[in-house]
C-alpha cells in the first residue's frame, strides 16, 4: 500500500507532510507534491497533518481521483525529493478547496 497526494494539493503545496515523513518519500514539483509509492511505508503520519486534506491511502481514493495514483508514481520519478518543509504557495489559502485544479498542475 501507499499514500497518494491528490488534487487539492495543486496550487497550495503545504509541506507539513514532509516534516513528519520518516522515510522522505515526498517529491516536489512547481505547484504540487507527490509520494513515491515504492518508498512510502504506509505509516499514515502525513494524512492528519495535511491542511488541505489532500492525502489518501491508495485503497481509500475516491473514484474520481484514482488517476492520482499513477500520477504520483510518474512524477516522483521525475521531480526532486523534498525533505524540509517550506512556506506554502502565496495563494494557497485561496486555492484550498477549489474544485477542478487538475488543469493547473505544472509539470
Amino acid at each position: 500500500m501507499t499514500y497518494v497526494v491528490t488534487e487539492n494539493c495543486i496550487k497550495c503545496k503545504f509541506t507539513d507532510c514532509v516534516d513528519v515523513c520518516p522515510v522522505d518519500c515526498f517529491y516536489e514539483g512547481p505547484n504540487f507534491l507527490v509520494i513515491h509509492p515504492d518508498e512510502c511505508i504506509d505509516c499514515d503520519a502525513c494524512t492528519p497533518v495535511c491542511p488541505a486534506k489532500a492525502i489518501y491511502r491508495d485503497t481509500d481514493l475516491p473514484a474520481d481521483m484514482k488517476h492520482f495514483l499513477e500520477l504520483n508514481e510518474e512524477l516522483s520519478r521525475l521531480w526532486p525529493n523534498i525533505t524540509d518543509s517550506k512556506e506554502p504557495l502565496p495563494d494557497a489559502a485561496a486555492w484550498d478547496g477549489v474544485q477542478g485544479k487538475f488543469s493547473h498542475l505544472e509539470r
